[in-house]
């Protein structure tokens, strides 16, 4: 991912010194649990740990020339290792072990790490969201399908139902984090043919993962999992910031991104309040779900394995992995600093619609009072053609047309606002429900 987008703790989490740290730790706890289950002498178990290298630059680049012969890099890896710790002790390194043994478990251990921060920013957009539903709870607004004015909503209930969708990805998060928080080491088919279940139960459990039956490689609808979690969020943060940008437009005023003291909408128009930002997350969500199709297609391996998969997850589970931070952190503060103007979209939907958003209402009263539906729904259609036609109010159309059999009182309910949004809390309402930790 490039700098512009990828955090600095997903740069940290994915870095070669953290990748060989992670190997290395996977290499001494195996060497450890052989130690443990008398396959391996305790002292050369101790000297193993007490000279291994550490996974710095130096490390990083001595691992790479290797590489550079043996064209492996887990055998330019253990190579290195070996010849740091030392003979005879360096020797019981990578015992019984195959390179996927090494590499997915780690990965693993990344991909836990990975969730974590990816569950802790969800927790941080859910938290907003929460708050602006409860801020704006009862703040109308024209609810929209097809892009028109349909009926009456509240911007309350709109940050309520984006809220209860953070808090599924939320679960989606954790429920990949669980699918992916496993490990193996069961040798080149996984038949334990050379290492001892034993082994494997204790290295895993060191490292907080579940020890799981797998082929050479863990399968890999566990990554694709994990990056459809990620995919997710970015739909998520994409559905939030386009209803920002239409909410932006000149001729709505609705909504406005925070805008700086210092910013600039526009090189050349000063007047330019661009939503920038929101514009920028459906962008990138675009790419991150590009990342899910690349996962998928890693599920079907050759045989036992192969490694068309390597790959492709050396780019994707990272770069997913940013992406789905940044579009995370980013919506927050999207969402936090996010301007309503309470006015303007009352003022868009009462005198902008011009009453037509209780055409169902009027609708319904029309039946109540002895209409037919049909009768009453060409009346009502006619009318709401001529009102805007004309810009006249809907109502006094209504007034004005003999075959509307509604009194005053009647149209007064058929118009009343209030009536129309006398449920409009039960979203959020329904934030209750979330789990108390999410908040």
């Amino acid at each position: 991912m490039i700098p512009r987008y990828e955090p600095a703790d997903v740069t940290a989490l994915f870095s070669d010194e953290a990748r060989f740290a992670r190997w290395l730790e996977v290499e001494l706890l195996t060497v450890e649990a052989l130690a443990a289950t008398g396959a391996v002498p305790e002292a050369a178990a101790r000297a193993v740990r007490s000279r291994a290298p550490k996974a710095d630059g130096g490390f990083v680049e001595a691992v790479a020339e290797r590489e550079r012969a043996t064209d492996h890099d887990v055998a330019a890896f253990v190579d290195v290792v070996q010849d740091r710790i030392g003979t005879p002790e360096g020797a019981w390194i990578h015992y019984g072990l195959t390179s996927s043994d090494v590499v997915d478990t780690a990965l693993s251990v990344a991909l836990v790490q990975a969730s974590d921060l990816l569950v802790e920013a969800a927790d941080g957009l859910l938290g907003a969201l929460v708050a602006r539903a409860r801020e704006l709870a009862e703040v109308p607004v024209a609810g929209r399908t097809h892009g028109m004015h349909a009926e009456p909503t509240t911007f309350g209930a709109k940050f309520a139902l984006w809220a209860l969708q953070v808090a599924r990805d939320r679960e989606r998060l954790l429920s990949a984090r669980r699918r992916v928080g496993v490990g193996k080491l069961s040798g080149a088919v996984g038949t334990y043919s050379n290492i001892e279940p034993e082994v494997e139960d204790r290295v895993c459990r060191a490292l907080g993962l579940e020890p799981v039956p797998a082929t050479q490689v863990l399968s890999r609808d566990r990554h694709a999992e994990y990056l459809y979690a990620c995919a997710a969020v970015g739909s998520t943060v994409e559905l939030i910031a386009t209803e920002v940008r239409h909410l932006a437009r000149t001729e709505v005023g609705e909504a406005e991104e925070a805008f700086g003291a210092q910013q600039k909408g526009s090189s050349a128009m000063p007047h330019k309040r661009n939503p920038v930002l929101a514009e920028r997350l459906c962008g990138l969500a675009r790419v991150l779900r590009g990342y899910l199709l690349a996962g998928l297609e890693d599920v079907a391996l050759w045989h036992e394995r192969d490694i068309s998969h390597s790959s492709v997850e050396r780019v994707v589970i990272p770069d997913a992995t940013a992406l789905a931070l940044y579009l995370l952190r980013k919506c927050t503060d999207l969402v936090a600093g996010l301007v309503v103007h309470a006015d303007r979209a009352l003022e868009n939907l009462l005198e902008g619609s011009l009453g037509l958003v209780f055409s169902q209402s009027v609708l319904l009263a029309l039946v109540a009072a002895g209409s037919t539906r049909d009768d009453a729904y060409r009346i009502v259609q006619r009318d709401a053609r001529l009102a805007w036609e004309s810009r006249r109010s809907f109502r006094s159309v209504l007034e004005e047309d003999p075959e509307v059999t509604l009194g005053p009182d009647q149209l007064d309910a058929a118009f009343d606002l209030r009536r129309a949004l006398r449920h409009s809390g039960r979203a959020v309402a329904a934030l209750e429900e979330i789990e108390p930790g999410a908040l």
